[in-house]
């Protein structure tokens, strides 16, 4: 069970080892903007390939007709990786394993919906891969294995997915058959340490000036590629794809520089390497500067 790309190494990885998947779960197709075009998940696509049998209720919650079906499955096992929906209770005992999820954070910290971008946004230096049971809570259940992998200070959300993409597909071959032989031991978690990876929302994509450049680093790497940090200009949104800490001193939110520096609080600034102006392509700074309007002297603050 499992929707976005980050679960498709994990599936092939189970289905290329000889585990006998018999049908998957994933979100539902989505319209694109102007309903033009229908959007498989990437694991109903990879399902497909696989010659997979592919389900995409819009919810668990009260579906007889799913109920039914898992139950008469009689299934060993069921992984879920970024489902997307919460796995209703009277579900959980339809496998004769149980349910084990994949996810993406060293629990007990950053339970829930973001955990790859909320770690990067707090300036963690390490997270991985919790290979846990679910249980009626989010993300609370029972701990068998964590693997760690360090955050390099300029990786994004993007890198730091597939680094743990790949892990958890390495390592949840290492965990199957101690799960499917009752040999792999799951641990309680400890509740009083438990922090939460709420959804990211739009409106928290601005950048703010007058925080640290370390936060807005964190900012702009978590974001990364959507929804991306930006700042606006003249009534243009302005997206941040790449930028490093600079020593640059100036009130908050001047461009100091010719190369787009903006000064941050306590002395320090940004340094933009990669953006992308509203509607256009990425570009690397010294390519955007040529033609752009935003010039040295210029506040952010007050545009």
């Amino acid at each position: 069970m499992g929707t976005p790309l980050f679960c498709v190494p994990i599936l092939k990885s189970l289905h290329q080892n000889g585990y006998n998947i018999v049908t998957t779960y994933t979100q539902p197709p989505q319209k694109s903007h102007r309903g033009q075009k229908i959007n498989k998940s990437p694991i109903q696509d990879i399902s497909e390939i696989l010659n997979i049998e592919c389900r995409t209720p819009k919810n668990l919650k009260n579906n007889d007709a799913e109920y039914k079906f898992l139950k008469e499955l009689d299934a060993d096992l069921a992984i879920v990786c970024a489902y997307g929906q919460i796995i209703p209770k009277n579900f959980l005992n339809l496998t004769k394993k149980g349910f084990v999820n994949i996810h993406a954070s060293i629990l007990p910290y950053w339970r829930g919906a973001a955990p790859i971008q909320r770690s990067i946004m707090n300036l963690d230096s390490e997270t991985g891969i919790s290979i846990m049971k679910i249980n009626e809570e989010l993300d609370s259940g029972p701990v068998s294995n964590i693997y760690k992998i360090k955050i390099g200070q300029n990786q994004n959300a993007e890198e730091i997915s597939k680094i743990l993409s790949i892990l958890a597909a390495e390592k949840i071959l290492d965990n199957m058959d101690d799960i499917l032989e009752d040999k792999a031991k799951f641990i309680d978690q400890d509740h009083s340490k438990a922090t939460y990876a709420k959804k990211i929302h739009k409106y928290e994509s601005q950048i703010n000036w007058s925080d640290d450049a370390s936060k807005i680093i964190g900012k702009i790497n978590g974001l990364f590629l959507f929804p991306g940090a930006f700042f606006n200009f003249n009534g243009e949104r302005y997206k941040i794809l790449k930028a490093v800490v600079g020593n640059g001193a100036g009130q908050v939110g001047e461009v100091i520089s010719n190369k787009l520096e903006i000064a941050c609080k306590n002395n320090h600034s940004i340094k933009i390497l990669e953006i992308q102006r509203q509607g256009k392509k990425p570009q690397k700074i010294n390519e955007f500067m040529l033609g752009s309007k935003i010039k040295k002297g210029t506040n952010l603050l007050n545009v």
